[in-house]
């Protein structure tokens, strides 16, 4: 499993901006199809809403990556 440290400046990200950023996808579009495929957990649970504010202490798993938002 490939793991990344994403450290917010912010108070959230959304979902899909997190998974462009962090590079597990080139591009918005692709970010949303992994979401719309039901491919993407957040803290253990299948995530359906792209725009999903990501937190501090959450952990986001897309098959072989997993991020930790610290």
């Amino acid at each position: 499993m490939q793991t990344f440290d994403f450290q917010l400046c912010d108070d959230y990200v959304e979902l899909i901006k997190l998974l462009k950023v962090v590079g597990i996808t080139d591009t918005g579009g692709m970010a949303k199809n992994l979401v719309d495929d039901r491919q993407v957990k957040v803290d253990g649970h299948v995530e359906c809403r792209k725009r999903c504010k990501i937190r501090r202490g959450q952990i986001v798993e897309v098959g072989d990556y997993r991020v930790t938002v610290h």
